[in-house]
């Protein structure tokens, strides 16, 4: 039987609006996706922080011309306010307040809708599930600066661009990509017992996101492959895009 959900444990998850005259190239120096191809569709992507790794996780899309829709879990929200005010001082962009915007799974793609009918718990568990099963990680305030985006697969997901110039932790970022590629990174496991949380470490196994089911819980982690071997964790196989090698081809 299904564990039952925590239903306080759901993520949550707000959206800001960003438009302006500079909004496109605010977004251009700080996110690691290039903000000139996206479209109407949610692109995972990140803002680092100067030591490279992920201090926000987020989906985003262009929703009109110089307006752009950001989803971010709810706890970091304010945070990101307070990032963009501070890195956005002399951008002629304006952030709206936060709102909520709720998880839901559309024609087996994990995605965001503003309809009330989706906030509900089935909607989020659905999510959830689809989301850990096919790499969609989620960022919390517990796990803000904790990974590395080549750790968790970003730039096989669409969400890094090593060619569109500086932003934020751009230099670890791509020293890490051309020169050596992370001994740690992203699987998909089954595991037995109590629910992990975000962050924590089970030995040298660190979580990213969890979620229950029939004999205990599904995951998303960090670790060496080797790592796997010795654990009581079961691998299972993410998309076939998120099965390759994490390094750069040569």
């Amino acid at each position: 039987m299904t564990q039952s959900p925590d239903t306080s444990a759901l993520p949550q998850f707000s959206q800001l609006t960003i438009q302006g005259e500079d909004a496109e190239k605010f977004f251009q120096g700080q996110l690691t996706c290039d903000v000139t191809k996206l479209g109407l569709s949610y692109q995972a992507a990140a803002i680092g922080n100067l030591k490279g790794r992920i201090e926000f996780g987020i989906w985003i899309k262009k929703q009109a011309e110089k307006q752009y829709d950001v989803v971010i879990s709810s706890d970091c929200a304010e945070s990101l306010q307070a990032h963009l005010k501070k890195y956005g001082a002399f951008s002629k962009f304006e952030t709206s307040a936060p709102v909520a915007i709720y998880p839901c799974v559309l024609d087996n793609v994990p995605t965001f809708s503003h309809k009330d009918d989706h906030n509900t718990t089935e909607d989020t568990q659905a999510w959830m599930q689809c989301s850990i099963a096919t790499g969609n990680y989620w960022i919390v305030a517990a796990t803000q600066g904790e990974f590395q985006p080549q750790e968790l697969r970003l730039h096989q997901r669409g969400g890094m661009d090593y060619d569109k110039g500086c932003y934020l932790g751009q230099e670890v970022i791509a020293r890490i990509y051309f020169k050596s590629a992370p001994k740690a990174f992203l699987h998909y496991v089954k595991g037995t017992g109590e629910v992990p949380a975000a962050g924590d470490k089970i030995d040298k196994i660190q979580v990213v996101n969890a979620v229950a089911n029939a004999e205990g819980f599904e995951a998303l982690v960090i670790t060496r492959p080797e790592y796997l071997v010795d654990s009581l964790l079961t691998p299972l196989d993410l998309p076939a895009a998120l099965q390759a090698d994490v390094a750069r081809a040569k």
